[in-house]
């Protein structure tokens, strides 16, 4: 039993320590233009142009990234009718991410970043990782999508 316990402790300081790792990138990309004009969306691209928008890097196989999916779907019904879009950024192919939104709905946009060609110049060392975008692209906020607060959004909505 005390083996047990003592495992237990082990795994749960592990993820702890992992959970501070994630949402990291190897530089500080505020006030770094963004273009999403290149991502291929599962559904028709949108017209983000002028628009706030939160990009959120993911995957299906990540548990902080599912565990936050239900977050940013509050955040997105609760501010896209005040002009916010959410893009969820994935590397996976397409046949992984329609199986997976079967079990685990998104309701905001997911774009496709095969070979990382989008994600790989932010320098992004863990996922999920966001970034909040103003209404010209720039960078104004990033880290992990739990740490969202609702001023974060609202200063972009302004």
């Amino acid at each position: 039993m005390k083996t047990k316990l003592i495992l237990f402790g082990l795994l749960v300081s592990g993820f702890f320590a992992i959970q501070n790792v994630m949402a990291t990138a190897s530089k500080d990309n505020k006030g770094t233009v963004i273009k999403v004009d290149d991502l291929k969306f599962k559904e028709k691209a949108p017209s983000f142009a002028g628009k706030p928008l939160i990009v959120e890097f993911w995957a299906t196989w990540c548990p902080p990234c599912r565990a936050s999916i239900p977050h940013l779907n509050e955040v997105y019904k609760k501010f896209q009718p005040k002009g916010l879009e959410i893009i969820g950024v994935t590397d996976e192919d397409r046949p992984t991410v329609s199986k997976f939104l079967k079990e685990v709905p998104i309701n905001y946009h997911v774009a496709f970043d095969n070979g990382g060609k989008f994600s790989k110049p932010f320098g992004i060392k863990g996922i999920p990782h966001a970034m909040i975008l103003d209404k010209d692209g720039k960078v104004v906020w990033e880290g992990h999508p739990m740490s969202l607060k609702d001023s974060d959004v609202e200063a972009v909505l302004k």
